[in-house]
């Protein structure tokens, strides 16, 4: 992750978080924490999370560990019991098969390598574990709109680069993995005031 984007997370880190206390941030993250529960609950644990960012979504779905660049947002992720680590997705600071399960969520469309990403990922997960990404597809009304945030200047979406779901797959493959399922979540369109749990 490029220095600027780091610096870019980090100066709004509070806001980034609070954004999940009031309508429709909580009523995203019901839906999203509920469809990546399912998956990730089937792997082994210890479980890790790539790009945890504040650690809402380890918290919520009990996962142990993080990994993020920014130290602002790491801040949050420790004070809410994640044992965290600065690094990057492309370098994690663990050792080979570490982890039964792997979280992913959101994070692919900021990173410039997401194979390497996705490999790291590989190289941690024990076998019999497995990975979870949560993304917002290309194809999606949500990748759309946040594209259009980024073209407008948005200081955080200006750096996001959303992924189609043929890419995805392609990348998956390369890395060694094999696609089990797909969950899906959010169908509603993005500028809602409340979103249906």
């Amino acid at each position: 992750m490029a220095e600027s984007m780091v610096q870019a997370f980090d100066a709004r880190a509070a806001g980034y978080d609070a954004w999940y206390d009031s309508p429709p941030g909580s009523d995203i993250f019901v839906m999203e924490e509920a469809c990546l529960r399912t998956p990730l609950s089937g792997y082994p644990r210890p479980h890790l999370e790539v790009g945890t960012g504040s650690g809402r979504f380890s918290q919520a779905l009990e996962i142990a560990f993080g990994v993020d660049p920014a130290p602002a947002l790491l801040g949050l992720a420790r004070d809410r019991g994640i044992g965290v680590a600065r690094g990057v997705g492309g370098h994690l600071p663990y050792p080979q098969a570490s982890f039964g399960g792997v979280l992913i969520a959101l994070t692919l469309s900021f990173v410039h390598d997401p194979a390497g990403v996705l490999a790291e990922a590989r190289r941690v997960l024990r076998p019999g574990g497995g990975l979870v990404l949560g993304l917002v597809l290309r194809e999606s009304p949500w990748a759309q709109h946040y594209m259009a945030e980024g073209r407008s200047g948005h200081p955080l979406y200006r750096h996001a680069s959303f992924l189609s779901r043929s890419q995805v797959e392609r990348l998956l493959r390369r890395a060694g993995f094999t696609l089990v399922a797909y969950r899906s979540t959010l169908f509603a369109p993005p500028g809602l005031a409340r979103y249906q749990v």
